[in-house]
C-alpha cells in the first residue's frame, strides 16, 4: 500500500467517524421513522430504535444478492431503502443504517482486512450524512409532498455521485484504474439505473409513514425490488453470453496458428490503452475491445496452407490473405449489436499513405478507430515470434519501426499515443503472461468489489 493510499483511507475513516459522533450528538432521530405502537402518543425512544432496525434488515436484504455488471462491477438495490430510512430519520438515523445495513458476509467472516471495512463503510456514512443534509435543507418540514420528493431525488443523486467519486479516488490511488476512466467508463453501466432507484425509495418512506397502513406495507416493496434484480441479472447474462462467444471465437482463430495464441487479446488491450490515452468515448473503447478480438476473425476462411505458411507468400496465396478482413466484415455483419465494429474489421489494414488493403482508403478516411487498431496489431506482430521471424524484436525497435513509417503507414496522432502507454516501454512480454482481469470493485448500492483484496474500496 502507497503512502498516498494509506492518508487517503486514514483521512476519509477519520471524517467518517466524526461525522458518525457528530451527527448522532447534533440532529436526534426523527420521529417520522419510528414504528409506532400506540399512534395517539408521540414517538418512544424504543419506537424510534425499533424503526432504525427495520430499515437496517431491509437494508441487509436489498444488499443481499449483488449482480455482477460489465468490468467486475456488481450492482445492489439498497439505495432505495437507505434513502427512504434516510427521509425518514434524518441524517442520524441514515448514517446508522448505512454503517451496519451495508455490512456484507466476507466481512463478518473476516475476509476483508479491519481497515478495509473501515475505508468501506466510511465510503458510505459520509455521502449518506451529506446527503441527509441536503434533502433535510431543501424538504422543510416534509409536508409538501412534490418538494419532499425533489429533495429525496437530489439528496440520493448528492449521496451517490459523492461515493463514486470516493471510490474513483482510491481505485486510482490503488492503480486499478484513472479517476476519470472509473467515472466515465466503469460506472456508466448502472449509474442511471441505481439513481433511478431513488423514486422508489421516496414511495417506500410515503408508505411507510402511512397512517392506516403502518410498517408492514413497506416490505411490499421487496417484489419490485427482487424483480428490479432479476432485470439486472437477465441483462447482465445476456451481455456475458454475448461477450464470452466474441472470445471463444476469437480464441478460436488465434488457435489454428500456434505463433498467434492470444494474440488478439493483446491487440485489444494495446488499443484499448491508445485509446484511453486519445480520451475515446466508453462507447469507442468497447468498439476497440471487440473489434481487437474480432480483427482476424476473417483468417477462419484462409486455407491453412496459406495461412501457416513459414516461407515467403506468393502473389495468388497474398491475395488470399488480404481477403481475411473483408471476409471478417462479412462474417460479423449480421450481428447488429457488432456494427461500430464492422469498420475496424474492415479496414485494419488499411495504410495512411493509402497504400494499404482492402479499399485503399487515404489518411482521415480512414476509420479512426481501425487506425488505432492498425497500431496495435503492427506493434504486437513485431513483437512476437512468427514463422517467418522467429527473433521478435524488442519494444524499443518495435516502436522505431512505428516511428519510422508514421504518416507513411500509420496514423502520426495515433502512435504519438501509444509512446504514452507503458506499451512502448517493454510491456508485451510481461502481458503475454497475463490473463484478462476485472477491475476489483464492492458496494451496496452502487457496486460490490469482485475478488476482494484487503483495503479494497466500496461503494454503496
Amino acid at each position: 500500500m502507497t503512502r498516498s493510499l494509506k492518508l487517503y483511507i486514514a483521512g476519509l475513516v477519520t471524517m467518517g467517524a466524526v461525522a458518525l459522533v457528530v451527527t448522532s450528538f447534533l440532529f436526534p432521530i426523527d420521529g417520522r421513522i419510528a414504528i409506532r405502537w400506540d399512534a395517539a402518543a408521540g414517538a418512544s425512544e424504543a419506537e424510534r430504535l425499533a424503526g432504525v432496525i427495520f430499515w437496517t434488515l431491509v437494508t441487509l436484504f436489498a444488499s443481499a444478492l449483488p449482480v455482477r455488471l460489465p468490468r467486475g462491477v456488481q450492482l445492489a438495490v439498497s439505495i432505495a431503502p437507505l434513502m427512504a430510512a434516510t427521509n425518514l430519520g434524518g441524517p442520524t438515523a441514515g448514517a446508522w443504517i448505512a454503517l451496519v445495513g451495508t455490512t456484507e458476509m466476507r466481512e463478518i467472516r473476516g475476509r476483508v482486512a479491519w481497515y478495509g471495512t473501515l475505508t468501506n463503510h466510511a465510503g458510505i456514512v459520509l455521502p449518506v450524512v451529506t446527503a441527509a443534509a441536503v434533502m433535510g435543507t431543501l424538504r422543510g418540514d416534509g409536508n409538501d409532498l412534490p418538494m419532499d420528493l425533489v429533495a429525496t431525488l437530489i439528496g440520493s443523486l448528492v449521496y451517490f455521485s459523492l461515493n463514486l467519486v470516493i471510490v474513483a479516488e482510491l481505485v486510482a490511488l490503488k492503480g486499478g484504474a484513472s479517476f476519470r476512466e472509473f467515472i466515465m467508463n466503469d460506472t456508466r453501466h448502472f449509474r442511471t439505473n441505481v439513481v433511478a432507484l431513488a423514486p422508489l425509495g421516496w414511495l417506500m418512506a410515503r408508505t411507510f409513514s402511512l397512517p392506516n397502513a403502518g410498517w408492514w406495507t413497506t416490505l411490499l416493496f421487496a417484489l419490485p425490488l427482487y424483480t428490479t434484480r432479476v432485470a439486472y441479472h437477465r441483462f447482465v447474462e445476456m451481455r456475458d453470453m454475448f461477450t464470452q462467444t466474441i472470445g471463444a471465437l476469437a480464441e478460436a482463430v488465434d488457435k489454428r496458428d500456434p505463433f498467434t495464441s492470444k494474440h488478439s487479446w493483446r491487440v485489444k488491450q494495446i488499443a484499448v490503452d491508445i485509446g484511453r490515452e486519445l480520451r475515446l468515448s466508453p462507447d469507442d473503447l468497447e468498439a476497440l475491445e471487440w473489434g481487437g478480438l474480432l480483427h482476424d476473425v476473417g483468417k477462419i476462411g484462409v486455407p491453412d496452407a496459406v495461412l501457416l505458411k513459414q516461407d515467403r507468400l506468393t502473389r495468388e496465396e497474398r491475395i488470399l490473405m488480404n481477403a481475411h478482413p473483408v471476409l471478417g466484415a462479412q462474417i460479423i455483419a449480421p450481428v447488429e449489436k457488432l456494427a461500430p465494429e464492422l469498420p475496424i474489421i474492415r479496414h485494419h489494414h488499411e495504410w495512411y499513405n493509402g497504400s494499404g488493403y482492402p479499399d485503399r482508403l487515404v489518411g482521415d478516411e480512414i476509420p479512426r478507430l481501425a487506425r488505432i487498431l492498425h497500431v496495435a496489431d503492427a506493434f504486437e506482430a513485431m513483437t512476437a515470434a512468427r514463422p517467418y521471424r522467429m527473433t521478435p524484436l524488442t519494444a524499443e525497435q518495435a516502436l522505431g519501426e512505428l516511428r519510422k513509417f508514421a504518416g507513411v503507414q500509420f496514423d502520426p496522432v495515433v502512435v504519438d499515443a501509444f509512446v504514452k502507454t507503458s506499451w512502448a516501454e517493454g510491456v508485451p512480454d510481461a502481458g503475454r503472461k497475463m490473463e484478462p482481469k476485472l477491475i476489483p470493485l464492492i458496494g451496496q448500492a452502487a457496486a460490490r468489489m469482485v475478488d476482494q483484496q484487503p483495503g479494497d474500496p466500496k461503494p454503496n
